[in-house]
């Protein structure tokens, strides 16, 4: 993987109550690219990214950002170091308005003129969420909400952003959308992305680089275009069978994964 790493992860081990939940996981996100971490319920994808971003503490490993060990730092002191995550099941402040949810998003900034620039920015990404910048955001669709979550990111004019699950529940058709705009923002913005999700396809299709991540292990890790072409991810992931008797051994090896 090409890049010097914007985020390094060493030996990470972490507790989700009595269960550990991360096993020595290492990775590399480098500066402006897209990487995608797969897995299964209960692989440990969540606790990952709570861990960077200082919803949880680890109990041993590195976390580096910049050269910066953030290990174990307060979640505010995360985003001002340039880390946005956009959590799971997308999180909005359900009674405060479209406009109000983006305004959040710049909590730590003091940049008037600024922060309204990237609110403009924001809608020229989401016309919808200028259209309904006035609503409610708990009366908005389920893919409007997530569109909203990541522009709330955006506000922080982040560095890197941890989305976790943004197809979650939404239609195929809006899963498109929604990862058409990860790819430009990626593009056009130079936010590097760290996305962790269940749907393998979509994720390796955005993605330049990927890891498979079972039972808190790292299992695989290669770039996204030699993961798609894997036996392993086009069973256990994309739902292409190898009938073949070395497929069958296959998996049944992994069986985990699902």
């Amino acid at each position: 993987m090409s890049g010097e790493p914007l985020l390094v992860v060493r030996n990470l081990e972490a507790f989700y109550g009595p269960i550990m939940a991360l096993r020595g996981v290492s990775l590399d996100v480098p500066a402006g690219r897209i990487v995608t971490v797969l897995g299964a319920n209960g692989a440990g994808k969540t606790t990952l990214m709570k861990t960077i971003s200082g919803v949880m503490d680890p109990e041993k490993g590195e976390i580096r950002f910049e050269g910066q060990n953030i290990a174990g730092a307060e979640p505010d002191r995360v985003v001002r170091s340039g880390i946005v995550h956009v959590p799971e099941g997308r999180e909005v402040f359900p009674l405060l308005s479209v406009a109000e949810n983006l305004r959040m998003g710049a909590f730590t900034r003091r940049d008037s003129a600024g922060i309204a620039a990237d609110e403009e920015l924001v809608y020229s990404y989401f016309p919808i969420l200028k259209e309904r910048r006035a609503q409610a955001a708990g009366t908005l669709s389920g893919g409007q909400q997530q569109m909203l979550a990541i522009g709330r990111g955006l506000m922080a004019r982040p560095k890197l952003m941890l989305l976790d699950e943004p197809s979650l529940g939404l239609s195929p058709l809006l899963v498109s959308e929604i990862f058409h705009i990860i790819g430009r923002l990626n593009r056009e913005q130079q936010v590097t992305m760290m996305l962790v999700e269940q749907n393998a396809k979509v994720a390796l299709d955005a993605a330049h680089f990927g890891y498979v991540l079972e039972l808190g292990r790292i299992v695989m890790a290669d770039s996204a275009e030699a993961l798609k072409q894997s036996k392993d991810i086009q069973e256990f992931f994309l739902g292409v069978r190898d009938e073949s008797p070395r497929g069958q051994k296959r998996w049944k090896q992994r069986k985990t994964w699902r």
